[in-house]
């Protein structure tokens, strides 16, 4: 490895172009303005404000469809660029391009605070009653308008919110020249505008829980036309209030069909057993099976099909569950870079032709912040933001040679495969942060330039799987709980019968 040249380009980079202005792209800024040597930074942020996947909406999602290009993960293709000369304004785009929320009104983070605050910027310390009830008064859980509220913090500070513009999508980046091109569209009332911006480089923050996943079922497309909503992703749960009294299944064995069955179930607001399908699935390796195994979840095994007219979902097993109301996938996002699709093709949901998850290798003046799997993220996305603020600003400590940087994505392929595995950081943590704040180097903070990274401190992992601890133990508490409550009401009714 070698002291990298400056951007390995014919001038040094001095515009600097950021997508998305979530937790990633938030402390990417600040790890950009601290380097003090870009005469321009500008962020793209298709929403209306800082949050990314934080941000709430106050309208229910439009229905699901194209049930196909979901399950091929076809869902989110470019839009076509206008012929016109740019700028330019056309008629609104209708395509659907996935940007609504995925909170719902009681939504809480199911990872400690302190995992998830960035080095230098406190978490916020205010707790939710809902996590007092859940957790005690030391709750580590906060609520989604906290972390929202956090981003914007980041944001909205030092003059960095003058650096972007928002309800603006990045519909295109391409390399012409020595330069950056990228097209911008900013969604009007009846119209859209385009136009073109040029930089040295572009910082890609824009997180991947935006498109949802949904595996192909005979007969589901039919069924929630049959009924427009009956068929969500859990990205588009707004609430166990829409489910009074339904009977609903539900497709998934991580976290948020977790959350989902669990609501249902214990506040009795859906029909019980809430359907799970859960059997001969794998269970999220953070947070076991713990909330499925609530007496009044049904757990079943896959969905061969589903029978529209009858509104019955049938099973692997040859067993059925007859008029369904909803039926709810948690079953994961497709990674989607509409923009620069014809340059880097998501392979097998992920990333790839990156070094250290961060740089493309075939060009170091486009960078990758957030492109991880789950745990510790945020600060995650620090130590990746700097490293990469260093390689634009020419400060970086090291940057392997090209050949160096497949090799390493070659090997982890090895031991980790070309699918979604490879991008997840657990349990290699330390060795990833130390990693990258080696390869960050220092930089001129001795002189008050750039974002210093602290040594990895292990009470972040700690902290992280203790907060995972947590919440299965209040599962399992809560479980014994509905258990005895359960066989109360079994008596209560036996005993009325023999009145």
């Amino acid at each position: 490895m070698s002291r990298i040249p400056q951007q390995q380009t014919k001038k040094p980079t001095k515009r600097v172009a950021v997508i998305g202005a979530g937790p990633a792209g938030a402390i990417t800024i600040d790890a950009l303005a601290q380097e003090k040597t870009f005469d321009l930074i500008r962020v793209f942020e298709r929403r209306e404000g800082p949050g990314g996947c934080w941000i709430g909406d106050n309208d229910r999602p439009q229905p699901l469809t194209n049930f196909a290009s979901l399950s091929d993960r076809t869902a989110d293709p470019p839009v076509p660029i206008p012929h016109a000369a740019l700028p330019a304004l056309t008629p609104k785009l209708d395509q659907p391009r996935f940007t609504e929320s995925s909170v719902y009104p009681y939504l809480e983070t199911n990872v400690e605070a302190l995992p998830m605050q960035f080095s230098q910027e406190p978490f916020p310390s205010e707790k939710s009653e809902f996590s007092i009830n859940l957790h005690g008064p030391n709750t580590p859980f906060r609520h989604w308008k906290s972390v929202r509220g956090y981003i914007e913090g980041l944001v909205n500070r030092n003059g960095y919110q003058d650096l972007v513009s928002y309800n603006t999508t990045v519909e295109r980046v391409e390399k012409v020249g020595d330069e950056w091109k990228v097209t911008l569209r900013k969604e009007g009332q009846q119209t859209d505008y385009w136009w073109v911006e040029w930089f040295d480089a572009v910082v890609v923050a824009t997180g991947h829980y935006w498109v949802p996943w949904i595996p192909a079922i005979e007969g589901l497309e039919a069924f929630e036309k049959q009924r427009p909503g009956s068929v969500i992703h859990s990205k588009h749960f707004r609430g166990r209030e829409l489910y009074q009294d339904k009977k609903v299944v539900i497709v998934g064995a991580s976290v948020s069909a977790a959350d989902i069955a669990y609501d249902l179930a214990h506040s009795r607001t859906a029909q019980v057993p809430v359907h799970a399908i859960t059997v001969g699935h794998t269970f999220n390796g953070y947070f076991g099976d713990e909330a499925f195994k609530h007496p009044r979840i049904k757990n079943h095994p896959s969905i061969s099909r589903v029978c529209p007219k009858t509104r019955t979902v049938f099973l692997v097993d040859g067993t059925s569950i007859p008029n369904v109301d909803h039926i709810i996938f948690g079953t994961g996002y497709s990674w989607t870079l509409p923009f620069l699709s014809h340059m880097i093709p998501v392979r097998n949901n992920r990333v790839p032709d990156l070094y250290q998850h961060v740089v493309w290798q075939k060009d170091p003046s486009l960078l990758f912040v957030g492109a991880v799997g789950a745990g510790l993220t945020f600060k995650v996305f620090e130590w990746q933001a700097v490293y990469a603020a260093r390689i634009l600003a020419g400060r970086a400590q090291v940057v392997p040679t090209l050949k160096e940087m497949q090799e390493w994505e070659e090997e982890r392929i090895k031991e980790r495969g070309d699918g979604p595995r490879f991008s997840l950081i657990f349990p290699e943590f330390e060795e990833y942060f130390e990693t990258l704040r080696r390869l960050a180097g220092e930089g001129e903070t001795a002189r008050g330039v750039g974002r210093k990274l602290p040594r990895f401190r292990p009470e972040w992992f700690r902290a992280f799987m203790e907060g995972h601890d947590l919440r299965k133990r209040m599962w399992k508490r809560v479980n014994e709980q509905a258990r005895r409550e359960e066989v109360e009401e079994e008596k209560e009714v036996n005993a009325k019968a023999k009145l």
